[in-house]
């Protein structure tokens, strides 16, 4: 089982993710039902429901779960390389993520299947994670980070959007 990371294992951003898994939670349990109950969420909307943006200028649900998926990759990338060896990976930046991304374009259950296929791959990864490996460390935007942060990062993450979707998009 992959336990809950030190503060000292991440930076501030990380943080604010990793802070809303509990400590007694069982991350890998964490992960999958996330993957079910997002998966459910998205996949029963209709393409008119999924092009709701709750504000001018604010992401549609289609690109929340695009951008779930796209920050799901890019921390599951950095926890593959850095539980093989310590690298310095470069930063993303969303929102040119999102402006070159065709999610919008898309039909909502061809993401929410990509969503739910990209979280299973990761879980057989993350499951094959050795308690050494989830300790190592690499450089990611800056900041030193662990192999579990980041898999504690991945669920706090989604858990943070998920929030938001019922705080702004009323979508429960």
């Amino acid at each position: 089982m992959i336990s809950k990371p030190q503060p000292n294992e991440y930076g501030p951003l990380p943080a604010n993710y990793i802070s809303l898994i509990n400590d007694d939670e069982n991350i890998i349990s964490v992960l999958e039902q996330q993957r079910d109950y997002t998966y459910s969420l998205f996949h029963q909307l209709t393409e008119q429901q999924a092009a709701f943006a709750y504000a001018e200028g604010k992401w549609t649900l289609k690109e929340v779960l695009g951008h779930m998926i796209d920050t799901e990759r890019v921390f599951a990338f950095r926890a593959f390389v850095f539980s093989r060896e310590q690298q310095d990976l470069p930063g993303f930046d969303q929102e040119v993520y999102m402006y070159y991304s065709t999610y919008n374009t898309r039909n909502i259950q061809d993401i929410a299947d990509e969503f739910k296929i990209l979280r299973d791959a990761n879980l057989y990864m993350f499951r094959s994670i050795s308690d050494e490996q989830s300790l190592r460390t690499g450089i990611a935007s800056g900041y030193e980070i662990s192999v579990r942060a980041l898999v504690y990062a991945t669920a706090g993450h989604e858990r943070h959007h998920l929030n938001i979707l019922r705080d702004r998009y009323n979508l429960k």
